[in-house]
């Protein structure tokens, strides 16, 4: 008979979260254990990972629960994660209902359109019966700088890289799956031949999921500062025009901001001086002064960057980096002025009331967006803290963003973080959510034959 003991660390997880263990000398990839009060558990089998061989979804009752592997299970007598076979995205690697979640997860098809992105798409809240990116030209997920700016010459990854996808761990308690790639290379020669993988873990009947990003190594600098193995991870969602899905942000501890976007407000001003300067350039820009002399407000964001992306070859390449220049100089001053102080709030901040419909904020390692009518909110625990978080609440385009980067593009999450994202009716308790999750890591099961 075994028996796994397991504590909650200090009483702070209140959500149901996966507990991985390992077992010596055990066969079979299912097993039916039990608690002490009589709940019953599925024990799945890991097959990749370094430090356990099953996982098992917890609920605790009380400080302890005592898990007891009674027998064997097949497949057929287990509830779980379902694939469905039906997708609305052509680039579709598999289609998940993890029973709180509904998503598509995506290949990319490096086509430079927003619709061309990898990563999670139509992410449904299965109980709110909402799809949070409703259209499939933005994602959850992806990571940009250093790599993916126009300093470097290259936009969005997700926009220009086809992903290999490997499933590291299938079954009806946990799914794992490798997205994989080489970064293009761009123009700056230190981030050549660079290659990436993204780990994704998603669990039955639990509010949030799991992914740690890895890259080689690496040293540049941006926005005259060094950086080391640092890198931007964005989440985006929308809403339609006039609409957000968030309308708050807030840190565990209270935020620390600053109001507005020098950097963007020049990028758009360039973007604006460039299509009207009347000058004759080639097809593919006259195709961008098409897209761009409209209401720019209401553009996709990924338009402006493109504009000065090498891969489009939209602008000679002395003019693209003389433009862009300029705008970094511009920017890289109006950033540091003491017209932007920094901000406190304990409160959360209503971020589409401030300039640019953006605020950058201080270190943190738990924050969140959050829906004051609706009471729902998308939570962040990270392993070690971002320095400085980019938050975009845009009700012109319904388009908003959680990005772990600082001004003027810098990146600021160590590679090989490890990120929880919750989402749920959790607006007032989403700190105990979050300690949930950070509590998570400090479970050590106790195995006893």
């Amino acid at each position: 008979m075994v028996k796994i003991t397991l504590v909650n660390p200090e009483d702070k997880i209140n959500i149901p979260v996966p507990v991985k263990f390992t077992v010596p000398n055990i066969q079979g990839d299912l097993w039916l254990a039990t608690t002490d009060d009589g709940q019953k558990v599925v024990c799945q089998r890991l097959n990749n990972e370094t430090d356990a061989n099953f996982v098992a979804i917890i609920e605790f009752k009380q400080s302890t629960e005592v898990l007891t592997l009674e027998k064997e299970l097949v497949a057929d007598q287990v509830k779980g994660i379902k694939e469905i076979s039906d997708h609305k995205e052509n680039d579709c690697y598999v289609h998940l209902n993890t029973g709180v979640f509904d998503f598509e997860l995506c290949r990319g098809t490096g086509q430079g359109e927003g619709s061309s992105k990898w990563g999670l798409r139509h992410f449904w809240s299965v109980a709110e019966k909402r799809d949070l990116v409703p259209s499939g030209n933005n994602a959850i997920g992806g990571f940009y700088g250093p790599f993916f700016t126009p300093d470097n010459g290259l936009i969005n990854p997700a926009e220009h890289i086809i992903v290999d996808i490997t499933p590291l761990e299938d079954g009806p308690v946990m799914k794992k799956y490798r997205l994989a790639g080489r970064i293009p290379d761009g123009i700056k020669p230190e981030l050549h031949g660079k290659r990436f993988h993204l780990d994704w873990s998603f669990y039955y009947n639990v509010p949030f999921f799991s992914r740690v990003y890895h890259v080689d190594h690496f040293a540049t600098t941006v926005n005259r500062r060094s950086i080391v193995d640092k890198i931007t991870v964005g989440d985006e969602f929308e809403s339609g025009i006039g609409q957000l899905v968030f309308d708050r942000f807030a840190a565990y501890d209270g935020v620390w901001y600053r109001e507005g976007d020098p950097y963007s407000g020049k990028l758009a001003e360039k973007v604006q001086e460039l299509v009207h300067d009347g000058k004759e350039r080639n097809d593919r820009f006259e195709n961008f002064k098409k897209a761009l002399t409209g209401n720019m407000a209401n553009a996709h964001w990924d338009l402006y960057w493109r504009l000065f992306s090498v891969w489009e070859n939209a602008l000679p390449s002395d003019e693209e980096q003389e433009e862009l220049q300029e705008v970094r100089d511009q920017a890289f001053v109006l950033a540091e002025l003491n017209n932007r102080p920094w901000l406190f709030s304990r409160d959360p901040v209503n971020v589409s009331k401030v300039t640019d419909q953006t605020v950058f904020a201080g270190p943190a390692s738990k924050s969140v967006e959050m829906n004051t009518e609706t009471g729902q909110a998308m939570i962040w625990q990270t392993s070690a803290a971002s320095n400085a978080f980019q938050i975009v609440q845009r009700p012109q385009s319904g388009w908003q963003n959680w990005g772990t980067n600082a001004e003027n593009e810098c990146p600021s999450l160590p590679v090989g973080t490890l990120i929880h994202t919750a989402y749920g009716p959790y607006k007032d308790n989403w700190r105990e959510v979050a300690d949930s999750l950070e509590a998570l890591q400090a479970v050590q099961p106790k195995v006893e034959r």
